[in-house]
């Protein structure tokens, strides 16, 4: 089921699907020529926003949380994906370690973990789960709500390498962004390869720094399809030095929402965009939709009240938010039973894999749907991403999720190029 768009099937985005139909060749050799030059991640989410004149990502995941949100029909597509991406890192791997987050009562992220579990053992691998948390000492089962189990052990380090009791993998796939920093047990593993590498979790990574290499990516490609790239990328900018508790930073906040709302509201003009223009203001570190703010007007970000200034504080592990990015914000036109939907576009390796709406009965189409009110079972894609069908409209189903899965692709390697260049001279992994 696709929900239809609530504009007229006019305009930018429905030249820009056009584009992307007409040229579906020519982006699948130009995407070819990029994975020669550069390594996608193991995996990886992307958040999108189809506003009906434009359709871009607004936030990219290293560490992807919702396997189990996507149409089971699309498991083999996983699963070979997954196979690409192992023989790459290990080809002899006979053993996975998996690590996910510390979640022992978030049954929808276990039961992704177990999805997860479930493609990489098809692969012919055999997956364990590892768990960080200190307190279980013993093999742990817990039981989730489609009737599986799933086992947490506690790790084991023996000099050089990482592993369970009486396993011994040949690698160690994460599930767990490392938002707090990585753990000594994780550290100084030159025996065993991590994947991702450390250096993509969320104590190193910024959203500024991902958003800076999409901007270079995505004007490489408008510029290969004759397209103008503010279509498929948000305009942002980025604050360094912000003490919400102490009110430090308000007027560089002010400053660059007010830059980025000037910019914006000249695009729209240009594009005879009726809408009202918006910034979300968020941590430029972190994920699960903490620290995040709607704002119209640069006026809005000074004088904040205490319980404002208390929610943008704080990020993931209770970490201070000290860095905040300042993203054009795009609305979505899409919406499942009236209420606001997007779409999350999943990737392994550089192959689209399916994806799923993040439906929120609770939120507007300005506002950030990873939020209280969010539904857990989000509707999965109908039908894949990369089979374009010149015989049908645009619009219809096929066509937008071929346009969704170039647009993901593009921030997939985006992740790729910003991996490299944050990546230290000496991996510590």
């Amino acid at each position: 089921m696709v929900p239809r768009l609530t504009t007229a099937l006019t305009g930018p985005l429905l030249d820009l699907e056009n584009t992307f139909l007409d040229r579906a060749t020519a982006i699948e050799q130009w995407f070819r020529a990029q994975w020669q030059e550069h390594t996608p991640p193991f995996y990886c989410s992307v958040d999108l926003r189809n506003a009906g004149f434009k359709l871009a990502p607004v936030d990219t995941n290293l560490f992807p949380g919702g396997f189990n949100n996507l149409n089971p029909a699309f498991l083999p597509l996983c699963v070979q994906a997954a196979m690409t991406a192992i023989e790459k890192i290990c080809p002899d791997a006979k053993n996975l370690l998996l690590i996910p987050e510390n979640h022992t009562r978030n049954q929808f992220y276990l039961m992704n973990v177990a999805r997860l579990a479930t493609i990489l053992n098809r692969t012919g691998l055999g997956v364990r789960i590892g768990t960080l948390i200190p307190e279980i000492t013993a093999p742990t089962p817990l039981d989730l709500p489609d009737g599986q189990t799933l086992l947490l052990e506690p790790l084991k380090r023996l000099d050089g390498r990482l592993g369970l009791e009486g396993f011994d993998p040949c690698a160690i796939l994460l599930n767990n962004d490392l938002s707090a920093g990585v753990p000594a047990i994780l550290r100084d593993l030159h025996e065993q390869t991590v994947i991702p590498p450390l250096h993509a979790g969320w104590h190193v990574r910024r959203k500024s720094r991902h958003f800076a290499a999409y901007d270079r990516v995505a004007g490489d490609f408008a510029q290969a399809m004759g397209i103008d790239p503010w279509l498929i990328n948000p305009d942002f900018a980025v604050c360094g030095r912000i003490n919400f508790q102490e009110r430090e930073g308000e007027e560089c906040l002010a400053s660059n929402v007010d830059a980025v709302l000037t910019r914006v509201r000249a695009k729209y003009a240009q594009y005879g965009v009726k809408e009202a223009p918006f910034v979300i203001v968020k941590a430029d570190a972190g994920t699960y939709g903490m620290g995040i703010m709607t704002v119209r007007d640069a006026a809005e970000v000074k004088g904040l009240n205490r319980k404002q200034r208390n929610k943008m504080a704080v990020g993931k592990e209770g970490l201070q938010v000290t860095e905040v990015i300042i993203q054009e914000g795009v609305h979505t036109h899409e919406t499942i039973e009236g209420n606001v939907a997007e779409p999350v576009v999943y990737m392994i390796d550089r192959y689209v894999v399916g994806g799923f709406y993040r439906v929120n009965t609770e939120r507007g189409r300005d506002e950030n749907l990873n939020a209280p009110g969010m539904r857990f079972e989000p509707l999965a894609f109908d039908c894949g991403c990369s089979m374009p069908d010149h015989n049908c409209a645009p619009d219809d189903a096929p066509n937008r999720f071929f346009a969704y899965g170039v647009v993901g692709r593009l921030a997939l390697l985006a992740a790729a190029v910003e991996l490299e260049l944050s990546a230290p001279t000496l991996e510590i992994a």
